[in-house]
């Protein structure tokens, strides 16, 4: 019998049952999803490629368009959720997937008009993949007092899902060709640096990140399996995400965890500062040791790493930060990276290290809430989910967030690119722009694009 459950005021009931399979492919059982579930799925893979995730179907949701609570929001309600339905031990968690905007007072119109300040779901069927053993598992959250006859067709379509997963061969090689590339708001984003950098040189804030958008078209629709799939394969080193929502979906490898939380246990990494990768290993130690002295990334850097120590310090005791940045080198950026490490010594939430560390001056700049005001009147566009907070958590409370950069909005023959840096006193314009380019790559790589335009 499924697990359950408990009654909340509202009546909704939740009802939980896992199996594990024996062998199961995570792109598949997302593919598997798409005639039924397109535009309800999620995907994720840890860096370390540990951990997998695949949602399909919405059992619940979780949104809002809060600005200053809305972090508080989805925590109360994913907390009240859990304790008063989730009464007996389960076998896997259920999980809460989504993410949040880079800044919900931006109300630019956009390609992301139909994403709310924050979007969460807990999926009808759930993937996890952990330690080499797969689980699926079912969710059901309804006000129905009697559920079994439900319950038993979600049953034989999780049946369904999983012979389709591994019986079918995967069709997510193929990409569709791209005919259109623009670059939005050239001149723009080349002004918007150049007055960030006056305003820097006279003292009104220290560093604000500052980015741009690329727009690319197809000549045919560019699946949502296909995409994250080609991002696996060009980005192994990193992050994996995707999110759906309607027709659209956000999704990426990005190299940069913003919090994760386990068994009182929390992470988080300084990641600013970049430079390309060599034509040869010469050219890559060269250009490697050159970023680890360079004076303007090391200070971009060091205000990222002083951000982290102080919510850290706030939080959590036995802190640990090395005192100097190291490489973290993926296929086409080197970055300096600083591991940080604590035990939560309160009783502090995994929302609440997501709120207090969203945006690093990495993302929008020091002092915080200055940069960003500055980023929202400068960069004339929305971000949207770009560079914000993206992952999951369990009904334990750990979980882990990335940053989504290395990203794009996929909306049918439409993909929309983000990518910024840091702009310090030293800034020029055009280093900036072809900074940007670099930052491009891994994107243009995964849907096709020619990196040498």
């Amino acid at each position: 019998m499924p697990k359950t459950t408990g009654q909340m005021k509202t009546t909704l009931r939740f009802y939980t049952e896992t199996i594990e399979v024996s062998r199961l492919s995570a792109h598949a059982f997302f593919e598997a999803g798409d005639e039924s579930y397109k535009g309800k799925r999620f995907f994720w893979q840890n860096k370390e490629k540990t951990f997998t995730l695949v949602g399909l179907g919405h059992a619940h949701i979780f949104s809002n368009e809060l600005e200053d609570t809305r972090y508080s929001d989805i925590a109360t309600k994913w907390k009240k959720i859990c304790q008063t339905s989730l009464k007996e031990k389960v076998d896997v968690s259920p999980i809460l997937f989504g993410g949040f905007s880079f800044d919900p007072k931006n109300k630019i119109a956009s390609e992301w008009d139909t994403f709310p300040s924050s979007f969460f779901v807990v999926s009808t069927f759930q993937l996890v993949i952990k330690n080499e053993q797969a689980y699926v598992s079912i969710h059901y959250i309804t006000d129905e007092e009697e559920s079994s006859e439900a319950f038993e067709r979600l049953r034989m379509e999780r049946d369904a899902l999983i012979h389709t997963a591994q019986v079918k061969e995967l069709k997510v090689h193929a990409k569709p060709s791209l005919i259109g590339r623009e670059d939005r708001l050239k001149d723009e984003y080349l002004q918007a640096v150049e007055e960030v950098t006056s305003q820097i040189r006279n003292n009104v804030v220290n560093k604000v990140v500052i980015g741009r958008s690329l727009k690319l078209t197809f000549d045919d629709t560019f699946a949502s399996s296909t995409a994250i799939y080609n991002a696996s394969m060009e980005q192994p080193e990193s992050y994996l995400f995707g999110l759906e929502k309607d027709d659209k979906i956000f999704f990426g490898a990005t190299p940069e965890r913003l919090v994760k939380v386990e068994n009182g246990h929390v992470q988080s990494a300084g990641l600013a500062g970049s430079v390309r990768r060599g034509k040869n290993s010469m050219e890559d130690k060269e250009l490697g040791d050159t970023l680890l002295s360079d004076r303007k990334n090391l200070g971009e850097h060091q205000f990222v790493v002083d951000m982290i120590r102080k919510v850290f310090n706030q939080y959590c005791e036995d802190v640990k930060i090395p005192s100097r940045p190291k490489l973290m080198k993926v296929r086409d950026i080197q970055h300096l990276f600083t591991p940080i490490e604590g035990k939560i010594k309160k009783e502090a939430s995994l929302f609440e290290f997501v709120e207090s560390l969203h945006p690093t001056p990495a993302l929008g700049g020091e002092p915080r809430r200055e940069a960003v005001a500055i980023i929202r009147e400068s960069e004339q566009m929305n971000r949207g989910y770009y560079a914000a907070p993206i992952g999951w958590i369990n009904a334990e409370g750990d979980g882990e967030f990335a940053v989504g950069i290395r990203s794009a909005l996929l909306e049918n023959q439409h993909a929309y690119l983000f990518a910024g840096g840091g702009i310090v006193a030293e800034s020029s314009s055009l280093e900036e722009f072809e900074e940007t380019r670099v930052k491009f790559r891994p994107m243009l790589r995964t849907l096709g694009g020619n990196m040498n335009e």
